[in-house]
């Protein structure tokens, strides 16, 4: 989700063109995208652990994310077209929904592998950088297929929804960095966030195939808050701690 693409922040934003109207609402905007990234921030964390080393995961993170804000700004500039375009959302949606499925199914291979002490299965290795990378900006990039073409369709105030976009990923490089972290110690947390991905995919899926269904954003937000208390809610103590 994309705080400019909220509906009910319209006639908040309403008439924003310049810098120094712009200035007083970033607060608001940064913590609304804190918030809202979340789903996005666990999905590309958890893509991130594929590499299995800081070192590598921080740079996986920071070029992903780098050209994710590229493919962002680009779709910002072709939105027009691509809200022309059903097949794009048809694409994100069906690929937000195969991640979801992704993790499913190597949740359940790795219930049949040994797990050693970091409780990551012994048969799993770090994945290439380039892949990983890729991964993280096409993952973003079909997260923000609905919430730019919503902000567009809502505001046309190009510095406004470009804006947006780059506190968005700013407020992810930041929030994917704890995730990554706290993935390790919160096991149901994964499988939250990719929940919320399969749940943003199928609202995608939904609403371009039935055009009369309008999913409201107050129940996709207030899904992703249950969804992160619930991978929350049990915490494995890190190996410095006693159990």
């Amino acid at each position: 989700m994309d705080s400019a693409a909220l509906p009910s922040l319209t006639p908040l934003l309403d008439g924003v063109d310049r810098w120094g109207e712009l200035l007083p609402l970033l607060p608001v905007l940064v913590a609304l995208e804190l918030i809202l990234s979340a789903d996005n921030a666990i999905a590309l964390a958890a893509i991130a652990r594929d590499q299995r080393d800081p070192l590598r995961e921080r740079q996986a993170l920071n070029l992903g994310i780098g050209l994710a804000f590229a493919l962002r700004t680009a779709l910002i500039l072709m939105a027009q077209w691509i809200l022309a375009f059903k097949p794009i959302q048809l694409i994100a949606g069906a690929y937000l929904v195969w991640l979801f499925i992704g993790h499913l199914r190597s949740k359940t291979a790795a219930s049949g592998d040994d797990i050693d002490a970091d409780g990551t299965p012994e048969s799993a290795s770090a994945g290439s950088l380039l892949r990983t990378v890729l991964a993280l900006a096409l993952t973003d990039l079909a997260f923000s297929v609905d919430s730019v073409a919503t902000a567009v369709a809502i505001s046309d105030q190009l510095i406004l929804v470009v804006t947006g976009a780059l506190i968005g990923v700013i407020a992810l490089r930041f929030t994917s960095g704890l995730f990554v972290r706290w993935l390790e110690i919160f096991p149901r947390l994964e499988t939250a966030g990719y929940v919320a991905v399969g749940l943003v995919g199928f609202k995608l899926l939904i609403t371009l195939l039935l055009n009369t269904l309008h999913v409201p954003e107050w129940v996709m937000l207030s899904s992703v808050i249950a969804l992160l208390v619930w991978g929350f809610s049990t915490r494995i103590p890190p190996a410095s701690e006693p159990a």
